[in-house]
């Protein structure tokens, strides 16, 4: 546990001993409250560079969903567009810097910035004036920017058209450093540029710009950037693991706080009802929800039945109902641990903390248990997918080196 969670706790066991449900409750809501952190990016850059679908593939949608941002059309004022599945999480699609309606030197003022969290700055070609002059004004608010340039794949297809010896990484490094230089030249200093396609997130520089932003995010906005990031490769899988398992603490203890209550049942019922909706969140988060298997699926043209092929964990792939988690509970031997708090709490003085802390480690024990099942079944179907996929493309995919 963090210092936070041992503090946390610590005041939790006490009230629970002390028979303080109102304090209980509090502390629960106090928790609650951390889990709803808002984050905001704002994408931004000149009219016509692919801003929409950058905003629609960092929530996980292509452009023909009925929730994607427009594209094809300009952005005439700021559009606010939530994460489909982690609402708190928002991609903000500015207007295009330097039109009629927003010229440069006024973009920020009327683009509306107060909540932003950082700024993604999108080229589709040669970063411009507009570009470092609206990077050079972020800057002056104490804000971070990222340099995205989009279309990249387009890139490489003109390259692989036109050179006799066509080599990706030589091309790739050197729009990188082209970008770099036309920034450096209009006065951005250390300019930050990622290689992005919308359309093939796991290609290219998109996990190097998911680590930036987590690494100059406050430590209080990483877990919710993790969590509404696209899962695109191993390490991002394996991120979104670590903010899942970071938060299995707080059920616990929501659990131990009820298994307090000494109305026989309550606790069980409780926990059936709070587990539907964190494995929920867990199969939506890992992209192993009917949806998301469905649309990846189809994008990488692999059979459904394919991936589910790879599924091991009870839940993976499924809708997760209260008869589900009862099944999945009643098929462990975790199960007694039950029992045992339901007598317990009868015991005079001591029955409640008893209890407490028997519905703590069974709630710790099963998530942990079903998270690890889940992240490896994640693993495996994004790399049937991508293999599926590169065999049709062309592209080479090595997942396991993410």
């Amino acid at each position: 546990m963090s210092t936070l969670e041992s503090e946390v706790f610590e005041d939790l066991e006490k009230a629970l001993e002390d028979l303080d449900l109102v304090s209980a409750v509090s502390i629960i809501k106090y928790l609650e409250d951390i889990n709803n952190i808002s984050l905001n990016i704002a994408v931004t850059g000149e009219s016509g560079v692919g801003k929409s679908t950058v905003v629609n593939a960092f929530r996980g949608i292509d452009n023909t969903d009925e929730r994607a941002a427009p594209t094809g059309v300009e952005t005439t004022k700021t559009e606010p567009y939530p994460h489909p599945i982690y609402p708190n999480v928002t991609l903000w699609d500015l207007p295009g810097i330097g039109t009629t309606n927003f010229p440069a030197d006024q973009y920020l003022e009327r683009s509306g910035f107060e909540n932003v969290d950082f700024f993604i700055i999108v080229s589709a070609g040669r970063f411009r004036e507009n570009d470092a002059k609206l990077a050079q004004e972020i800057k002056k608010m104490g804000k971070k920017f990222y340099f995205v340039r989009s279309k990249i794949d387009n890139n490489l297809s003109d390259a692989k058209r036109g050179q006799r010896e066509y080599d990706e990484e030589r091309t790739l490094q050197e729009i990188r450093e082209n970008c770099i230089h036309e920034l450096e030249q209009q006065g951005v200093a250390s300019p930050q540029v990622f290689l992005v396609s919308g359309f093939d997130l796991h290609l290219y520089d998109f996990p190097a710009l998911q680590d930036t932003m987590e690494r100059e995010l406050p430590s209080h906005k990483r877990d919710v950037l993790n969590w509404g990031i696209p899962k695109v490769c191993k390490s991002i899988i394996n991120k979104k693991k670590e903010v899942f398992s970071s938060q299995i603490w707080y059920y616990a203890l929501t659990s131990a706080a009820v298994a307090a209550v000494p109305i026989p049942g309550l606790s069980f019922a409780a926990d059936v009802g709070m587990l539907v909706g964190v494995l929920t969140n867990y199969l939506n988060g890992f992209g192993l929800d009917e949806e998301s298997l469905a649309k990846l699926s189809s994008e990488t043209k692999t059979p459904l039945d394919d991936l589910r092929a790879e599924m091991k964990c009870f839940c993976s792939g499924q809708n997760v109902t209260i008869e589900l988690v009862s099944l999945m509970l009643h098929s462990l031997p975790l199960l007694t641990g039950e029992a045992a708090k339901e007598g317990s709490r009868w015991i005079p003085f001591l029955g409640i903390p008893i209890a407490a802390s028997i519905s703590y480690t069974f709630i710790t024990s099963f998530l942990t248990s079903t998270l690890d099942s889940l992240s490896v079944d994640a693993e495996s179907v994004l790399i049937k997918a991508l293999d599926i996929s590169a065999l049709i493309t062309g592209y080479s995919v090595a997942v396991s080196n993410e």
